[in-house]
């Protein structure tokens, strides 16, 4: 969890310090050309790359307030983070904020949770303020507050219930006899081999064993998982989950004891783990541009997209047929220009920039688009389309709504189609028919992606990711081309039926189809897929699982019309 202060810091930053456990998202927010150190391992610092020309290492102007500013900050585990939790920030983490800072640097130091409650935070500020270099404290989200918010166990309610918060690791026997006596919520900070330990003290102190509580690790990311037990049930439960004893026994957890952490109340609101895509690793095959936005929309279902691109765009291999289509635009040879994907609008997008020309090159000129992304990215370049399908999103939806050519009020019968290589002649065919001329000019390229790394490919093929998403056919070609056949419990989704006819010629399985076109309708029948998937084995009073724990062969079959 960052706060907005946070983020903005970290846009300013010259040189991030971080521990392990929140490198991976702190520097997602950083710019390009920042140094990194990760306080595990003291590595040598890496520059992190980027395209914008402006951000390089020394345009943060930390001489404007006097002086070099480090901030200590905040963060939290996040999918994908390094997996050396546990490891303590390296002791002279102070000297490398003070070597920097010293240097002219905007620094930022990144630690788990709040920096008030870390245990080494304070000191590495007493270093800072012993050596005149100012700092600024951002506070963040505490662990012990985050992840029960997330595991949806509220620790106070309207009659006003104290909460303490103890460390099982270096509580004193004080302090359980306190929480002991008491009535009020109880935050504990253990680990999976010894919330039981910490459970038993606080039946030893005096709680009743039929205390509710409940215990979450991996909290806040989709990995989390939470038990819900009592005091006196708590090893029991973790042992028949078969959880412990495991190498994963040192992993640190939140235990919270108290009526609020009951069952029933806790299935009521738990609104993170029932996600309908909870913990769902989807491979998402497309170009890297198109990939962004539909892995946002998976993650707010609770899954983890992973992002393989199967196909590279180039620009055309002769260009001086796209030159003089993009000068026609200009001197008035067109009434008409047909964008039929992203990938056409960025390349019309880029050849204008090349000329120095912007969106008013359009005017005069009507504009057609075919699917809402493509739409999206006129609009972004400051263009209203003019015709958009009303129906199916396609070469034959644009046909049917495009009106045919009428000499009296079409002062020029042109039009301007910048397309892929690879794109079919539906489209041309359709617009001659209609009386129209057409000028089929090769904007960009198709070409199949290099192979995803070893790692992935056996993930593919070994059943490690639990959904792919196919949004054409030649995703479906190109990845089985370059990654193999998504193993037989991966559950496989289409966009439409030209790309499910692919996929079976493939010998895939067809489980999803999109209600239309949409990579967004996609998205949303995965998910509702999912619930389906939820719901059916919660009625058969089975374990929620996701497809790729479950063993192959013992998967049924069912389509999402």
């Amino acid at each position: 969890m960052l706060t907005l202060r946070a983020v903005e810091a970290l846009a300013n930053a010259d040189v991030l310090i971080a521990e392990p456990d929140v490198l991976d998202v702190v520097r997602t927010h950083t710019r390009a050309g920042i140094t990194v150190w990760d306080t595990a391992t003291a590595a040598q610092p890496e520059a992190r790359t980027g395209t914008d020309p402006a951000a390089g290492p020394g345009t943060a102007d930390a001489g404007e307030t006097g002086a070099p500013q480090p901030a200590v900050l905040n963060g939290s585990p996040v999918d994908g983070a390094s997996k050396t939790a546990g490891v303590p920030a390296l002791r002279d983490a102070a000297n490398l904020v003070m070597a920097a800072a010293r240097g002219g640097k905007r620094v930022v130091r990144a630690v788990v949770g709040d920096p008030g409650l870390d245990t080494t935070a304070a000191d590495e500020m007493l270093v800072c303020a012993a050596g005149g270099v100012p700092f600024e404290v951002v506070p963040g989200i505490a662990t012990a507050v985050g992840v029960p918010a997330y595991a949806g166990v509220p620790l106070r309610d309207a009659q006003g219930t104290d909460v303490r918060f103890v460390d099982a690791r270096t509580a004193p026997e004080r302090c359980w006899t306190e929480v002991g006596a008491s009535d009020g919520t109880v935050v504990v900070s253990a680990t999976l081999e010894t919330v039981a330990a910490a459970a038993g003290e606080l039946v030893a102190a005096g709680r009743k064993p039929d205390t509710p509580l409940t215990v979450t690790i991996a909290g806040t990311t989709t990995r989390q998982r939470t038990w819900t037990a009592t005091l006196g049930t708590i090893a029991q439960t973790l042992k028949q989950a078969k959880v412990l004893p495991s190498p994963d026994g040192a992993r640190p957890v939140i235990a919270v004891v108290g009526e609020r952490s009951a069952a029933a109340q806790r299935e009521q609101l738990s609104w993170f783990e029932s996600k309908p895509l909870f913990g769902w690793k989807v491979l998402v095959p497309r170009t890297k541009e198109q990939a962004a936005s539909l892995s946002d929309q998976l993650r707010s279902y609770g899954a983890v997209p992973h992002e393989v691109p199967t196909i590279a765009v180039e620009p055309p291999r002769t260009p001086q047929q796209m030159e003089r289509a993009v000068k026609g635009l200009v001197t008035g040879r067109y009434e008409w220009i047909a964008f039929t994907s992203v990938n056409a609008v960025k390349a019309v997008r880029e050849k204008f920039e090349e000329y120095g020309l912007d969106a008013r090159a359009f005017a005069g000129i009507k504009v057609a688009a075919v699917g809402e992304q493509t739409a999206k990215a006129l609009v972004a370049f400051g263009v209203k389309p003019d015709l958009v399908p009303s129906g199916e999103q396609s070469a034959a939806g644009l046909l049917e709504d495009w009106p045919p050519y009428d000499p009296v009020f079409d002062p020029i019968d042109r039009v301007f189609l910048p397309r892929a290589d690879i794109a079919t002649e539906t489209l041309v065919a359709g617009l001659v028919e209609l009386g129209w001329e057409v000028d089929d000019v090769t904007a960009y390229r198709t070409v199949r992606a290099s192979p995803p790394p070893a790692e992935t490919r056996e993930a593919i093929k070994g059943g490690g990711f639990d959904a792919v998403l196919f949004t054409s056919s030649s995703t479906v070609r190109n990845l089985v081309g370059i990654a193999g056949k998504p193993h037989n419990v991966t559950v496989i989704a289409c966009i439409g039926p030209a790309t499910a006819k692919t996929a079976q010629e493939h010998g895939l399985r067809v489980d999803v189809m999109s209600p239309e076109p949409s990579v967004h309708r996609l998205a949303e029948a995965l998910a509702e897929f999912g619930t389906g998937r939820r719901e059916a084995a919660m009625e058969a009073g089975d374990p929620v699982t996701r497809p790729s724990e479950r063993r192959p062969g013992s998967r049924r079959r069912r389509t999402t019309p």
